[in-house]
């Protein structure tokens, strides 16, 4: 049946909706360009907002770990603010419209999250501007998971260069955080720029670099079916012990019978950050004969979130010393989130004399300018004879 006119019947009464809440958005007016109503990056490196909202009541930007900036409204109904010159970066924000938390509508690049409620926008000028160089390829694969018993998507990149007759190449497994997509190392962490930026300044080794999808989404490990409190607790364990077995059993074999890459285990690393830097550690130090190189970025670790294979691997330094080519951690100084597990698996190490490079990033917290250029860094050392 459908509903012909505005109204609710309610206990006898008859009551109108709102007009607001059944008309059509307003549309930015025609007769003007649309670069006047969205958002944009300046020449001096400034970022003016914009959002054409003339209901909203409110409306401020929240960017990075900047403090909110009020935004004002012009007689066309555009909200908008202009930010002072910023350093070349990639940033996250998202609008707060009258309490709403939304993302830029107005621009093509939402962060890639399981929900999506923030954007991106690049300020150029760094390492992660896409540059007249040689470019690798970036597939989209999906296969079966024997292990997951789902079909899984991983992102594969390869050099510049890579043919199937190339030479064997080393391969880098690359694990992003929680709430986060298999996405999110190529469009927020520049994955892809970084290495063909690098490998034409000569200053990493040709690799192929895996990017999976650290969420397994089994039944016992759905991201969404557990409360913030319970995380650690339930959710990581079960989602950490599902993703090793899809790594070994289906990802590795996977990359042996459809590229080109080496078997031994220097021409294998193992990293990621925050919960995926937990996944590095696990699959890192229960697998030494498989990975040479493990690094974890603001990783959770066995402080918070017990692993018996991986406490069983830092009991043998003499083992683990002896398998890693490199061993790697960093984390932002003002880290509140895993700052607590970082501190301890350092701690460990020491006492235990295993032998690892820790690098903290003054004044930064758990974000992206902690893990790009800590992905960079590691991309110089991985791999060299």
């Amino acid at each position: 049946m459908r509903l012909l006119f505005p109204l609710f019947i309610v206990a006898g009464c008859v009551m109108s909706v709102p007009a607001l809440a059944l008309d059509a958005p307003a549309s930015p007016p025609a007769d003007r360009p649309l670069k006047n109503f969205v958002t944009s990056v300046e020449k001096d490196g400034s970022i003016t907002f914009r959002l054409y909202a003339p209901a909203a009541k409110a409306v401020s930007v929240v960017l990075g770990s900047y403090d909110p900036m009020a935004m004002q409204r012009g007689d066309d109904g555009t909200w908008s603010v202009k930010t002072e010159v910023l350093k070349p970066d990639l940033y996250e924000y998202y609008f707060n419209i009258d309490g709403f938390r939304s993302i830029d509508t107005g621009t093509n690049a939402p962060k890639p999250q399981r929900q999506v409620n923030t954007s991106l926008i690049l300020v150029p000028g760094s390492i992660l501007d896409t540059r007249n160089v040689p470019h690798g390829d970036l597939r989209l694969v999906t296969l079966h998971s024997k292990a997951l018993k789902s079909e899984r998507q991983m992102y594969v990149y390869t050099p510049p260069g890579y043919t199937d007759s190339s030479k064997p190449l080393p391969v880098l497994y690359l694990y992003h955080g929680f709430g986060d997509t298999v996405g999110s190392w190529v469009a927020q962490g520049r994955a892809p720029q970084i290495l063909d930026n690098l490998l034409a300044e000569k200053k990493i080794e040709p690799m192929i670099v895996v990017i999976p999808d650290t969420e397994t989404d089994v039944p016992e490990a759905i991201a969404e079916n557990f409360p913030g409190a319970d995380r650690r607790k339930d959710f990581y364990p079960a989602n950490a012990e599902a993703a090793d077995r899809e790594l070994v059993e289906d990802l590795i074999p996977y990359m042996k019978n459809h590229y080109r890459v080496r078997s031994d285990a220097d021409g294998r690393a193992v990293v990621g950050l925050s919960q995926g830097g937990y996944q590095a550690l696990v699959s890192g130090l229960s697998h030494l004969g498989i990975f040479g190189w493990v690094a974890t970025f603001s990783g959770v670790s066995t402080t918070t979130v017990p692993n018996k294979a991986v406490d069983a691997a830092l009991n043998e330094p003499a083992k683990i010393n002896k398998a890693l080519r490199n061993f790697t951690v960093t984390v932002g100084s003002k880290d509140q989130v895993v700052g607590k597990d970082v501190a301890g698996l350092k701690a460990t190490l020491e006492e235990k004399k295993i032998a690892h490079e820790y690098h903290e990033y003054p004044d930064l917290q758990h974000e992206m300018d902690v893990w790009r250029p800590s992905l960079a860094a590691f991309l110089e050392k991985v791999f060299k004879k």
